[in-house]
């Protein structure tokens, strides 16, 4: 499932994401992003981008619960706890779970 993304510029980030540069790596849909500071960043041309859905994306159908021992990566993101899932993030939201 492919969502929009908003193009946040993530300002000051003097450090380059790569293989190797020390931040969880998490294959996203058709790139990676990288877990820094409480936020998620992808890499856009020259600079980062915070990598966040365009809008609210509600992932229909999930039946799973995430949670401490879930078998998930846990990435701590903003104000919540996202969970790496088939090449995406999911996030608790009002009794259900979105897309990040």
């Amino acid at each position: 499932m492919a969502t929009a993304t908003e193009h946040r510029t993530h300002g000051s980030h003097t450090h380059t994401h790569g293989a190797g540069c020390g931040h969880v790596a998490i294959p996203h849909g058709d790139h990676t992003d990288f877990a820094h500071d409480g936020h998620v960043h992808r890499v856009h041309e020259d600079h980062v981008d915070e990598c966040a859905p365009a809008g609210h994306v509600a992932h229909d159908s999930h039946d799973h619960q995430h949670g401490e021992g879930c078998g998930h990566v846990a990435v701590p993101h903003e104000d919540h706890v996202d969970y790496v899932h088939d090449g995406h993030r999911h996030a608790a939201h009002e009794g259900h779970w979105d897309d990040h």
